[in-house]
């Protein structure tokens, strides 16, 4: 993060109180942003107030927005909203989603729809919104997943969730280019927190471990940095998927 300033910069995070949006929200913060901080339900109430402290602390301003951003109508008002509470959004960083793993022939048409409606549908209008209310110059970063390049089992509908987003990420730079607004997504090997091992045996973890630089998981501190990157320094990319997954797999 050393000298990567975002001195006086505006950032929006979704789902931006725990995990990696929370390391986000504070690394943002660290660096001289303001925060908005989004959580998705009243159970995460408690780490986004713990994020929002850790954000007043580093000497930003942050606030909480909450909503299903599966709606296109909540979507557009956590942009508004986030706005009046800080001023125009520079960043808006997404790290909403939601992983189930799970035979095909064994999923149901609601754990379908429930997938593509956090993964996808409410990347897409992440996405829109960010175009129609970011300041100029902006940056907007996805966070996807490293099975968008693997052949594997189980994950038919958290890949397929995933990829479509970076089919949007790649339309979307090259819409909002003329506004000089950066549209990227980061994609990182299976991370170590909560949301993956309620997916995997014990057995898989290790298998999943092998597979990486280190014979270890993606950590949060492995992928806050380069999202702050691409929000700093590394503006000359745009409409990338970068895999920062430790060598787990590659195209």
């Amino acid at each position: 993060m050393t000298g990567q300033s975002l001195e006086g910069k505006n950032v929006l995070v979704a789902a931006g109180a725990k995990n990696l949006g929370g390391l986000i929200s504070r690394r943002a913060a660290e660096a001289g942003a303001n925060v908005a901080i989004h959580y998705n339900s009243g159970s995460t109430r408690p780490q986004a107030e713990e994020t929002l402290a850790a954000v007043e602390s580093a000497g930003g301003r942050g606030v909480l927005l909450t909503g299903d951003l599966t709606s296109p109508e909540a979507m557009a008002a956590l942009f508004t909203d986030a706005a009046a509470a800080l001023g125009r959004i520079d960043i808006a960083v997404n790290t909403i989603g939601k992983v189930l793993r799970k035979p095909i022939v064994e999923t149901t048409e609601d754990e379908y729809d429930s997938m593509f409606d956090i993964n996808a549908k409410a990347a897409y209008f992440f996405i829109k919104e960010a175009g129609r209310q970011l300041n100029d110059g902006g940056k907007i970063i996805t966070i996807v997943t490293a099975l968008l390049a693997a052949f594997t089992d189980g994950y038919s509908t958290y890949a397929g969730g995933k990829s479509p987003v970076e089919h949007f990420t790649r339309a979307a730079a090259k819409e909002f280019a003329e506004r000089r607004i950066s549209v990227n997504a980061v994609a990182p090997g299976p991370m170590d927190t909560p949301f993956f091992y309620g997916q995997e045996t014990p057995e898989r973890v290790e298998f999943h471990k092998s597979q990486a630089m280190g014979g270890q998981l993606t950590r949060i501190e492995d992928i806050a940095p380069i999202v702050t990157f691409l929000a700093t320094e590394g503006w000359w990319i745009t409409g990338q998927t970068i895999f920062a997954n430790g060598g787990y797999t590659t195209r």
